[in-house]
């Protein structure tokens, strides 16, 4: 074809008297200017028609992943490959015999096919990285800082490979040479390499993922991880602000990750309160019959009375001696109180550790601490729980006669000086 088209221009300017050198010249650009008409309508049947077609088909496909290469504008930049592919080919013979000018454009040609499929293979990444961000692995896997890693090293093929052909010579006489650079290209790149040597310690050890809660003070985090990438890792902190984080950071100093709290399903109240020791007592008959009314230690109180009963009567001790016969306390039976109520609470994990005990006495009172799992791991819900439960003991607390201490405020006085 492109022949034809050259031996046609070149007879009309023959027989309009041009000069022979003149003639074959301008049929090589008449011959070009084909070629470039050619790559014209290629590139008009891959980005017009080709790649709309493309993307109804992914549409009426029920598969995520075939719409994922399509936002990610990979059939858009091998849509571009077309013209390049058509001058590639046609053009060498378009300008056979015109000396380095045929050379030049092949070599254009060359190199925007290596930029353009370059751009493609990121694209590619792009969407392979997010198709995989699709599955439930890629939470506790993540794989951004691997997809930036090859990004790296794409792109730096690509400089060689271009260099190559601009340059005229083979990409392994350049590769020979890179040894030179060898510490320039480390010091350079010395962030890129400990992230990814980071990265592939956190994947690999999975110790963390995208969505992760993790303290480090060390770098003032303290929050969920929203992305981990191939130097740093962004942490959204509670009060909304971001730290970034170096990756290899996460490797050499110290975080917490909560999220083993998370995937338990139970998270910790560790606190307690502070009894008056002096209001601390053994429990009156009067008492006893008000306890053995409650409903979560009414059994409780009933098998005490006859195991205290019991005992005291083997032994002929008068259950009036408060020295000599085992009687309740009132600290004792608040704590059974306190641990059956735990017990019976629908938002208290069952399944994991539930206690309540005492600490060491100190000038602060006697501490009761409660130690218990929430079946909601949620922070607003957490706190919730929390509180309600400590709303709850605190206000009962007097009905077993118990003061909870506290320092002196102004009020005290007040009622001092009345």
């Amino acid at each position: 074809m492109l022949s034809s088209i050259g031996e046609l221009v070149g007879r009309l300017l023959s027989d309009a008297g041009i000069g022979e050198d003149v003639v074959f010249l301008l049929s090589r650009l008449a011959m070009l200017a084909a070629v470039f008409v050619l790559s014209a309508i290629a590139y008009f049947v891959a980005k017009r028609i080709l790649l709309r077609l493309i993307a109804r088909l992914a549409a009426k496909t029920s598969t995520k992943w075939d719409d994922l290469l399509v936002e990610h504008r990979v059939f858009f930049w091998l849509a571009h490959l077309a013209p390049a592919f058509v001058i590639l080919r046609m053009a060498p013979a378009a300008l056979e015999g015109v000396g380095g000018t045929g050379v030049l454009v092949v070599r254009a040609a060359q190199v925007y096919m290596v930029v353009v499929g370059a751009l493609a293979t990121d694209a590619f990444l792009n969407a392979a990285h997010a198709i995989y961000q699709s599955f439930a692995v890629s939470r506790s896997v993540p794989l951004k800082s691997f997809v930036q890693v090859i990004k790296l090293v794409l792109y730096l093929v690509t400089t060689i490979v271009v260099l190559a052909i601009l340059l005229g010579r083979s990409p392994f006489y350049l590769l020979s040479g890179m040894g030179v650079l060898a510490s320039v290209l480390m010091l350079v790149f010395k962030d890129p390499i400990l992230g990814f040597v980071g990265g592939i310690q956190l994947s690999a050890n999975r110790m963390l993922s995208k969505g992760d809660w993790i303290e480090m003070p060390s770098h003032g985090a303290d929050g969920d991880v929203i992305d981990i990438a191939l130097t740093t890792v962004k942490v959204q902190n509670w009060d909304r602000t971001i730290t970034t984080i170096p990756t290899y950071a996460l490797i050499s100093d110290s975080f917490k990750n909560w999220r083993g709290m998370t995937d338990s399903g139970g998270r910790r109240i560790k606190r307690s309160i502070q009894v008056d020791v002096g209001s601390i007592k053994l429990c009156t008959p009067e008492m006893i019959e008000r306890f053995a009314k409650i409903e979560y230690i009414a059994d409780y109180v009933e098998t005490k009375r006859a195991e205290l009963t019991s005992w005291n009567s083997e032994r002929g001790v008068d259950m009036s001696d408060p020295i000599n016969a085992r009687r309740l306390t009132n600290v004792g039976t608040f704590r059974a109180y306190i641990l059956a109520y735990l017990q019976n609470h629908p938002k208290i994990h069952q399944g994991m550790t539930l206690l309540v005990r005492q600490l060491e006495p100190s000038a602060q009172g006697l501490p009761i601490e409660i130690y218990c799992f929430t079946n909601d791991t949620h922070w607003a819900a957490y706190e919730d729980i929390q509180a309600d439960i400590f709303d709850h003991i605190l206000a009962i607390a007097r009905e077993f006669e118990l003061t909870i201490w506290q320092n002196p405020s102004g009020s005290d006085f007040q009622r001092l000086v009345r």
